[in-house]
Parts: C-alpha cells; sequence; structure tokens
C-alpha cells in the first residue's frame, strides 16, 4: 500500500457505509475536504483503497504498465453485471485479443444497421402510444433497446419474451450499486440471462440454429482465443451479454436526455432544426451532465510513485468518474447544461470519460461507446423531430446515493402523437 503520508487518510476501519450513503458524491466530497486530487480510505471489508481523480489520475489510471484489471472488479459485480472472465476482467495479449472481437462489430456499415434499427423500433413503438394515455419512458425505451440489440446482434427474441429479457438486462445494470432485494434481483436476472444467451450459441454451434456471419452472435460463437481455440460456453455467453446489455443501459441516458429537453427547453428547438451538429453536442453534454458511473476501479501491475505517493502493487484504487466529468478545473461552469461547451472540447479521452476513458484499442475504454452516441443521437432526434407529448407534473428528482440513477418518476409522458 502506499508508504507515503502525503496521501491524505481517511480515519476510519470502513467507510463502506459512507459510499453507500453518499453515492456518487462519496468521492468528490473528500477531494473538496481534503483539498486533494488523492486520499486514502476503506472499503469492501476493510480494504485500503487509494481514490484518485482529475485528467492527469485518468492519464495514470489507463497506464497498462501501472495498472491491471484482475482481480479488481468485486465478486459481486461480475455476478450481477459484468459476468465472469469477461473482457473487463482481462489485461495484456488476452485484452487485447478479446477486444478486437468487439471492435470487429464496429465498423461504419454495422453502426448505419443500428441506426436504422433504432428508427424503425421507435416508429413501431410511438404508434402504440397514440392509443395509450400515458407511458414511462424508460420502460418503454429499454424494450425498445431491447429490440434493437438483439436484431443487430441476431439474437432470435420471441415476442412473449421481450419484456421479461428487457427486465432481466435492465435489472443486471440496476444491481451496480445495490444491496438487499435490488442486488439480488440482478443476480437471478444474470443467472436466467446467462441461461437464454448460452442455450442460443449451442444452438449455433450445434448447427441447429443460423447465425449471420456479420453479427455478434456468429461472432462470440465462432471467435478463438489465444490458442486457437474456441471461446468456452461461458465465456462466450458472457461476451454476448457485454454486446447485449450495454445498448439495453443507453435507455437511461435516452431518459436522461428527455429530462434536458423539458429542464431546457431552448435545446429542443436547436435539436428539431435537424442539426447534426448540435445534436452531437446535445448528446455529449447529457453524457458529461447526468450522473451514470460513478467510479472505476483497477490494482496497481508495480510499484510507481505519482503525486510524491508511494503505490504499492496490488493496491486497489478507484479513478473518480463522476467527479472528472464534473470538474470546475476542467469544465467551466460544471453545474450547468451546456452542450455548446463541447464546440470547445479538444477530444482528450482523460478529461471526459463518462464510459471510461483512454484508448479504444488497446486499452480499456468502452468499445460500445460509439454505439452509445450514435443511438442516443438517433433517439432524441426522433423524440424531438417525430413525437409531441405532454410531460405531466411528477417526481422528476435524481437521488446521487442511488447508483446507477434514474429520475425517480422514470419520465411519464401523455398525450403522445406522432408527427
Amino acid at each position: 500500500m502506499a508508504r507515503n503520508d502525503k496521501i491524505p487518510k481517511e480515519r476510519t476501519l470502513d467507510s463502506s457505509l459512507a459510499l453507500l450513503s453518499e453515492g456518487y458524491l462519496f468521492i468528490p466530497n473528500r477531494c473538496k475536504k481534503f483539498q486533494s486530487n488523492i486520499f486514502q480510505t476503506r472499503l469492501l471489508g476493510g480494504q485500503k483503497v487509494i481514490c484518485i481523480s482529475g485528467e492527469e489520475a485518468a492519464r495514470i489510471f489507463y497506464d497498462r504498465e501501472k495498472f491491471k484489471r484482475k482481480g479488481a472488479a468485486p465478486k459481486r459485480i461480475q455476478e450481477s453485471l459484468f459476468g465472469k472472465n469477461g473482457v473487463q476482467t482481462l489485461d495484456g495479449k488476452e485484452h487485447q485479443h478479446r477486444k478486437r472481437m468487439f471492435m470487429s462489430l464496429m465498423t461504419p456499415e454495422r453502426l448505419k444497421i443500428l441506426i436504422k434499427l433504432t428508427v424503425e423500433q421507435w416508429e413501431l413503438a410511438a404508434r402504440k402510444w397514440e392509443n395509450t394515455k400515458e407511458i414511462v419512458l424508460f420502460d418503454e425505451a429499454r424494450e425498445i433497446m431491447c429490440r434493437v440489440a438483439c436484431l443487430w446482434a441476431g439474437v432470435p427474441l420471441k415476442e412473449k419474451e421481450v419484456t421479461q429479457r428487457a427486465t432481466d438486462l435492465s435489472d443486471m445494470i440496476d444491481a451496480f450499486g445495490a444491496v438487499g432485494p435490488r442486488y439480488w434481483k440482478g443476480r437471478q436476472a444474470r443467472n436466467r440471462s446467462d441461461k437464454w444467451i448460452g442455450d442460443i450459441i449451442r444452438q449455433v454451434r450445434s448447427d441447429k440454429m443460423d447465425a449471420p456471419v456479420d453479427t455478434a452472435l456468429y461472432t462470440m460463437a465462432w471467435y478463438r482465443d489465444l490458442d486457437g481455440k474456441l471461446l468456452n460456453l461461458q465465456i462466450a455467453t458472457v461476451e454476448l451479454l457485454n454486446i447485449v446489455r450495454p445498448i439495453v443501459a443507453i435507455a437511461r441516458y435516452i431518459t436522461f436526455g428527455a429530462l434536458a429537453l423539458h429542464d431546457y427547453p431552448e435545446t429542443r428547438k436547436k435539436l428539431q432544426d435537424h442539426s447534426q451538429h448540435y445534436g452531437q453536442l446535445f448528446v455529449q453534454e447529457v453524457r458529461r451532465f447526468y450522473p451514470f458511473g460513478p467510479f472505476l476501479g483497477a490494482r496497481v501491475r508495480q510499484d510507481f510513485i505519482w503525486e510524491d505517493c508511494h503505490f504499492t502493487k496490488g493496491t486497489m484504487v478507484l479513478l473518480d468518474i463522476y467527479g472528472i466529468n464534473h470538474s470546475p478545473d476542467l469544465w467551466e461552469d460544471p453545474d450547468n447544461f451546456l452542450p455548446e461547451r463541447f464546440n470547445d472540447w479538444k477530444g482528450s479521452p482523460f478529461d471526459f470519460v463518462p464510459q471510461g476513458g483512454g484508448d479504444y484499442i488497446k486499452g480499456h475504454r468502452c468499445a460500445g461507446e460509439w454505439i452509445t452516441i450514435e443511438v442516443m443521437k438517433t433517439s432524441l432526434a426522433f423524440l424531438t423531430q417525430k413525437l409531441a407529448y405532454d410531460v405531466p407534473k411528477q417526481d422528476l428528482s435524481i437521488s446521487m446515493v442511488r447508483m446507477p440513477a434514474i429520475p425517480k418518476s422514470r419520465f411519464v409522458m401523455r398525450g403522445i402523437k406522432v408527427k
């Protein structure tokens, strides 16, 4: 662990309860208290942890010579969100080999297909909404995203299964920062999803089901590891879910986007003008402004010194995702929603990290970030250009304690008409 007294330290046996009670603000609160972008605390049963924040902290955190992901994700997170032995837990050549599998799916042609599917599914859903008194956008968006994800990935999805599959995938995400019933709900959802996807891959491999060659289903079913062997069924299942699940997670960002349109009505007209450029700015600001990922973890690969502090091999380190995206050192007026700020953004992979930072190809930056941006742009353009609706009085507050966050009412819409 750190052997340098210059690191501010919390004098506590375990701050896990404080983390649960402060949520996204746990690290920012202590950085402010200590007037430092680095401090030491105890979490996860009294384990010593170093928390870091800021652009330079992100740059260090994504240095593959200094940090590794193996052993960083708690078992409870692997058993609900990531799955065991997924790409997020790998390092070195094995990670790069597996990451190439994901990046091979992010071609311009495949992204065009994804956008087309997204438009089609919004149109189909909207026609049904016209005959409904009200809808809850988050619930509807996650079903739309589940349909899109399965169609795009080549995963067969029966109509009668849609609600259950979308709910399960959403519950897996919802278990991330949960304890008690919400966590166990996510664990059960994970088990059902593993069985569902595992059975499909098994059928593809036994030639009982066809998988289009350019889909994620085909890729995961037939991908080979560094030794030239097919990925074992458990890993192939995890990785296919690591394609489908994050697309369903975009429903959260879409809901935040609708909230932004409601809270900042001046932005709606700009989106309605069909400005692709403004759409990009708006989506990026939604991703920066609203709480999505609170922090990420890694372990020190080898001893090193940073900020006059000694990091020892094996130490758990948490990078403050929310705090970096709201840092006054990096963003002017960070607590206001200002899409135009991205006109001047230089595209650094370390000062804007809503889904992680670093390099796409060799590093651990989310392979699906491009998907998130394009699906959000398409979805929010549909909400502004193709729909008319009312937003009734409701509780749209966002708890900074609940991880992952979502408006309390999930965004209720009434009187929907397709333009």
